[in-house]
């Protein structure tokens, strides 16, 4: 793998996180996040693609399609994950019980 290669790999999701900021929004913090999970994805993507033996949109020796795809997937998940909200019955049921007690 040229360095080319390695550097497309690398600006690829950092360019994919930050359009995926631009259109969720949020803070500094989920712009961080979004790029590392961009990061992540994409690298385990191209290795699952090699390891199959997958061809889609490869550049070189990038597996450019997969490793979008497992960006996209991680950012997603990312994002679903950090606006998790505690459910409200949790928080109904430790109040009642306090409540109650003297």
């Amino acid at each position: 793998m040229t360095i080319q290669t390695i550097l497309l790999g690398i600006f690829t999701p950092i360019f994919l996180g930050a359009v995926f900021h631009l259109w969720r929004g949020g803070s500094a913090w989920r712009l961080g996040l979004y790029i590392g999970l961009a990061l992540i994805g994409f690298w385990l993507g191209h290795i699952a693609a090699q390891n199959f033996g997958w061809n889609f949109l490869k550049v070189g020796g990038l597996q450019l399609g997969v490793g979008t795809l497992g960006s996209l997937v991680f950012m997603i998940f990312g994002h679903w994950l950090s606006n998790k909200q505690p459910e409200q019955d949790a928080k109904r049921k430790k109040s009642a019980t306090r409540g109650g007690r003297i």
